[in-house]
């Protein structure tokens, strides 16, 4: 039986959060550059979680999330930067 996952946003704290078997994994954080562009600054999978292959579907998911808002994205964060650069087809979606 392999593990439930969920990814959402928590509005609160500007974090998307992936969940496994209801317990957070890990998140991806960012913050408002302005009401167009979200600067996605750090993305951490728990220890225990590693190498589980959850950093992939809560950057896709946190992205389209954010295209969908119309928002364009900002990589800072190395994990960010390096799955943009591994699909291309979010590149249209990075801020200037």
């Amino acid at each position: 039986m392999s593990a439930s996952q969920h990814v959402r946003l928590d509005e609160g704290s500007n974090t998307y959060v992936i969940e496994v078997d209801g317990q957070m994994a890990g998140y991806a954080e960012f913050r408002a550059v302005d009401e167009t562009v979200r600067d996605f600054n750090h993305t951490v999978v728990l220890d225990e979680y590693r190498g589980q292959g959850l950093s992939s579907p809560l950057i896709r998911y946190a992205l389209d999330d954010s295209i969908r808002a119309g928002m364009k994205i900002m990589p800072s964060c190395s994990a960010v930067e390096h799955f943009i650069a591994k699909n291309p087809e979010y590149q249209e979606h990075v801020a200037g």
